[in-house]
């Protein structure tokens, strides 16, 4: 299956678009409560291990979801007292990478906690063991998956924010590809969060919905089926979310050598976002480069107070490996 699909596939699935009608306010309470859960259930915390690299202490551990079973995460806590600020990572879910899980962002997060920051790395339930995805081209898993990634990073945020060495006014959220998805609902649910970094991954089912792409999918698919389908999830279109994160500042990073998520379908993401907010295309596959690394960690520094980081440690962290199509 060519990658382009893939990533047209991972926009409906995990964005349902409305086919008709205005969107509502993200702040629609009955748009909100899907995404509920106990913020006072214990947070079930197992360390599993301990590693240490570069000044910084690595946990490996588990958090208890609220929609059930454990949340594998990487716990990056740098020496010292605090307060320091957090960021939570949501790594991509490219199929054929070793880095489809908590340890794309790990080598970043290691040098980001020399400039004071507490850095939570969970996988998502679709890279979790003994996760089994459906082959039916429209499924309601598709959507339970979807619905559970973002209640378990809202609960990451609990875990960093129940730690006295973390600053609950300097908290940001990274997300890449299906994850930059998750961060677009939590920016305009979630309104713990001062920035946003979203990266390559579909922002708006509006915008999505007017491509050949899908008017071919659903020509597939049958249209009343499809319709009937988007009906029932109209409610996860992740545009009706970003577009109310203000006042989180959000970035936007896209690649230009893209087929599905192209620059002209970037610039139209980018008119949904609400203010304040930063766009850029970078020269670079889904993978994105070390510029928009660079970019992400001084847009971090400012927004969250951060000690600079010296252009070497930047410079350190790998770059993410861009496996061909499928």
């Amino acid at each position: 299956m060519k990658r382009s699909f893939r990533i047209f596939q991972l926009t409906l699935l995990t964005g349902i678009f409305l086919i008709s009608g205005q969107a509502p306010s993200a702040q629609d309470p009955e748009l909100l409560r899907h995404f509920d859960y106990d913020q006072k259930a214990p947070l079930g915390i197992k360390q599993i291990g301990v590693q240490h690299r570069g000044g910084a202490a690595i946990y490996d551990l588990t958090y208890a979801s609220p929609k059930g079973g454990v949340v594998p995460a990487y716990l990056v806590v740098p020496k010292g007292k605090g307060p320091f600020a957090a960021v939570i990572w949501g790594h991509w879910y490219w199929d054929n990478s070793s880095m489809r899980n908590r340890r794309q962002f790990l080598d970043e997060a290691v040098v980001l906690a020399s400039a004071g920051v507490v850095s939570l790395l969970p996988d998502g339930p679709v890279a979790r063991p003994g996760h089994v995805t459906s082959k039916e081209p429209l499924n309601d898993q598709q959507a339970v998956d979807q619905i559970q990634a973002i209640v378990d990073m809202r609960r990451g945020v609990d875990l960093l924010l129940a730690r006295r060495d973390v600053d609950p006014k300097r908290l940001a959220f990274v997300g890449h590809s299906y994850n930059a998805v998750v961060g677009a609902f939590l920016s305009g649910i979630d309104r713990r969060f001062k920035a946003f970094v979203l990266m390559a991954g579909p922002l708006s089912d509006e915008v999505d919905r007017k491509s050949k792409e899908y008017q071919d999918y659903r020509r597939k698919i049958g249209p009343e089926k499809f319709d009937a389908f988007v009906a029932k999830y109209s409610w996860l279109d992740q545009g009706k979310y970003v577009a109310h994160a203000a006042p989180a500042f959000v970035v936007l990073q896209y690649a230009s050598q893209e087929k599905f998520l192209n620059p002209d379908r970037a610039r139209e993401y980018e008119k949904i976002v609400s203010e304040p907010k930063l766009f850029k295309i970078y020269d670079a596959p889904h993978a994105l480069n070390a510029e928009a690394r660079r970019d992400r960690i001084q847009f971090l520094t400012e927004q969250l107070k951060l000690k600079p980081l010296p252009a070497a440690a930047i410079a350190s962290i790998p770059n993410l490996y861009q496996p061909p199509d499928q």
